[in-house]
C-alpha cells in the first residue's frame, strides 16, 4: 500500500476533526474553514519528464528492465517532496516544481551502483527515497532534473547471528516489516519513531533517527553496527566488530548523511530478545520544572525506563498526548503535566525497575495516575500526523519541530523557542497554540519536541518560514542543536552550517566531492549546493 499522496499514512485511517474541535480552533486561535476546493490526484496533469529518452533507456538497462523505471504522473507525484506541513501544503496546492522526472527502483546494491554511474554519465541528479516521511526538506534537492531511486524492491532480512545478536536488514524495509521478520526468530530492533508505520531502515539511518522507546533500546544510530554505502565512486563498506579503535569510525559519515554521500545498502543492527512484558503508566507533576528535574534524576541515577516523557502544561490541557482521543472530555486532563514511561523485559525484572523508578518519582514530587493514560498514549503513539492532516483540512496551521540541548541548558532552550513561535506567529496576525514535550532523554540532556497550531494566514508557507527560521535562530541561541531526530534536510541546512563551523563544513564538502565528484547525490540537500 501506499502512502496518501497529499496527507499522512494510509487513507483508511484518516479522519475528520471532531466539531467540539473545530469550533475551539474557531474561537481559540480564528481558524477559518478552507476557501477552495481539494485538489484530486485524478485532476494532476504534469509536463512529460525532461530526462531524455536515451538516460531512461540506460537506466531501466541498470535495473534489470523498463517496469522499475516508472515515468507516470502517479509515481512522480508520490514521490515530490516530503510531509512537513509546509511540503503537503505545496502540493496541496498544486504546485510540483519538485517533482521527479522518474522513479527507479533497483533491487539489488550492484544495480544501485549501476544507476549511479549511469546518472553520472548523463548529468541526472539522485535522490534516495524510502518511506518518504522527510519533515525537513530531505526530499527536495536543488537541481530540477533528478530522479527519486525508491529502494522498495530491497526490502530482505540478509541475516541473523542469534549468537552475536545481530540482523543484517535492507535499506527498503519499513519498519513494521522489519519487526515482524525479526519477531519470527524471537528478536526486536526496538525502534518505534512516530513514522513507523510508513518509514524504512534505510531512512532511519540516513536521518539518524530515534524512537519513543530509546530510553531503554537507545537511539538508531546506536544501533547501527555496519553499513553498506553505494556511490559514484564504488562501494564503502565499513562495521567489522562491535568496537573498533583503527582510526575514525566511518559509520558516523554515513550515519545522518541524508543520502548526500552515497546510498545506503544495507544495515548490520544489534537486535535484541522479545520483552516478554511492556508496562505503560502516567504519572502527574505539578509543572513542567519540576517534571524536567523528575526525568533527570530518574535517567541519570535509574532505574531508567524503556520509555520516558513529559508533556507540558499546554499539551497535558489539550490532550495531544492521545491524538486519537482528541475532542473527548478536556476537563479529565487536569493541571499540572503528563509524564508517561514504559519498562519491558522479563516479568520479574520489568516489576523490579518499576517498583524502584516509581519511588523515585514520587520523591520528585510525582503522582502515579495508573496504567490507563500510559495504554492510552501507546494505542494512539502514531496518531498524531493524521491529527495534523485533520487541522490542515479545516484550515489550521499544525506543524511540529525539535531540538536537543544538555539539562542545564533545556529550560532556557524550552523559553526561547516558545517564544520565538508565539512572538512571530503573533506579529503576523494569527496567535499560536505552542505545545512541548521531552521526547527523549539522555544523561547528560534531552530533546524538546514543540507542536505549533495557529490560523493558516493567506499564505501559509510564507506565514509559517519567518517563524520557523526565529526558532532556528532561538535553538542556537540557547545552545541547542539545530535537529535531534529529524535531520536536516534543506530547511536546517543554513543553520547547520553555523552549528557545525566553516572547517566543519570544509571536512564534509571534501568527504562529498570524494564519493560524488559531480554533486549528483541529493544537491542541496545537508550541504549547501556548490
Amino acid at each position: 500500500m501506499d502512502m496518501l499522496w497529499n496527507g499522512w499514512g494510509d487513507p483508511a485511517k484518516a479522519a475528520p476533526l471532531p466539531e467540539a474541535v473545530t469550533g475551539l480552533l474557531r474561537d481559540l486561535l480564528g481558524v477559518k474553514p478552507r476557501s477552495t476546493p481539494a485538489l484530486r490526484l485524478e485532476d494532476i496533469d504534469l509536463p512529460a519528464p525532461a530526462a531524455r529518452p536515451d538516460a531512461l533507456a540506460a537506466l531501466a538497462e541498470a535495473v534489470g528492465g523498463e517496469d522499475h523505471v516508472r515515468t507516470d504522473t502517479e509515481s512522480r507525484v508520490r514521490h515530490t517532496r516530503g510531509k512537513s506541513t509546509p511540503d503537503l501544503l505545496r502540493i496541496r496546492g498544486g504546485d510540483f516544481s519538485d517533482v521527479p522526472q522518474a522513479v527507479v527502483l533497483p533491487g539489488s546494491h550492484d544495480e544501485v551502483l549501476a544507476v549511479l554511474r549511469t546518472c553520472a554519465a548523463h548529468g541526472l541528479a539522485v535522490v534516495p527515497f524510502g518511506g518518504g516521511t522527510s519533515v525537513v526538506g530531505g526530499l527536495a534537492p536543488k537541481r530540477s532534473v533528478f530522479i527519486a531511486l525508491d529502494l522498495r524492491r530491497m526490502n530482505g532480512l540478509l541475516d541473523l547471528d542469534p549468537v552475536s545478536r545481530t540482523a543484517v536488514l535492507q535499506p527498503g524495509l519499513r519498519a513494521p516489516e522489519a519487526e515482524a521478520l525479526l519477531a519470527g526468530h524471537g528478536f526486536t530492533l526496538g525502534h518505534f519513531p512516530q513514522s513507523f508505520e510508513w518509514a524504512t531502515i534505510g531512512g532511519f539511518a540516513a536521518a539518524r533517527s530515534s524512537g519513543q522507546a530509546s530510553a531503554g533500546y537507545g537511539r538508531f544510530d546506536e544501533m547501527v553496527l555496519g553499513l553498506t554505502l553505494a556511490t559514484p565512486e564504488g562501494t564503502l563498506e565499513t562495521g567489522r566488530a562491535p568496537r573498533s579503535a583503527a582510526g575514525p569510525d566511518l559509520r558516523q559519515l554515513i550515519l545522518g548523511s541524508e543520502g548526500a554521500f552515497g546510498v545506503i545498502t544495507s544495515v548490520t543492527v544489534r537486535i535484541r530478545p522479545l520483552p516478554q512484558t511492556r508496562i505503560y503508566e502516567g504519572w502527574r507533576f505539578a509543572s513542567f520544572e519540576e517534571g524536567a528535574a523528575a526525568l533527570r534524576r530518574l535517567t541519570q541515577d535509574g532505574p531508567r525506563p524503556t520509555v520516558l516523557r513529559l508533556s507540558d502544561e499546554t499539551e497535558t490541557l489539550i490532550g495531544l498526548t492521545q491524538p486519537d482521543a482528541i475532542g473527548g472530555d478536556l476537563s479529565q486532563s487536569g493541571a499540572g503535566c503528563l509524564a508517561i514511561t514504559g519498562y519491558e523485559g522479563t516479568p520479574e525484572d520489568t516489576a523490579q525497575r518499576r517498583a524502584q523508578g516509581a519511588a523515585v518519582l514520587t520523591a520528585c514530587g510525582g503522582t502515579l495516575l495508573g496504567a490507563e493514560p500510559g495504554e492510552r498514549w501507546a494505542h494512539g503513539r502514531y496518531s498524531a500526523p493524521y491529527l495534523r492532516d485533520a487541522l490542515l483540512d479545516v484550515g489550521a496551521f499544525a506543524e511540529t519541530l525539535e531540538t536537543a540541548a544538555f539539562w542545564s541548558r533545556v529550560p532556557e532552550l524550552y523559553r526561547a523557542v516558545r517564544t520565538a513561535l508565539t512572538d512571530t506567529l503573533t506579529q503576523a496576525g494569527t496567535p499560536p497554540l505552542v505545545m512541548c514535550h521531552i521526547s527523549h532523554v539522555y544523561e547528560n540532556g534531552a530533546s524538546l519536541y514543540f507542536t505549533v497550531v495557529s490560523a493558516q494566514g493567506e499564505d501559509p508557507v510564507a506565514h509559517w518560514t519567518p517563524a520557523k527560521h526565529a526558532a532556528n535562530e532561538a535553538v542556537l541561541a540557547a545552545g541547542g542543536t539545530i535537529s535531534h531526530h529529524h535531520g536536516v534536510g534543506t530547511d536546517h541546512r543554513d543553520w547547520y552550517v553555523r552549528e557545525a563551523g566553516p572547517l566543519g563544513i570544509s571536512a564534509l564538502r571534501a568527504v562529498k566531492r570524494r564519493l560524488d565528484p559531480e554533486g549528483l547525490l541529493n544537491p542541496g540537500v545537508l550541504l549547501p549546493a556548490d
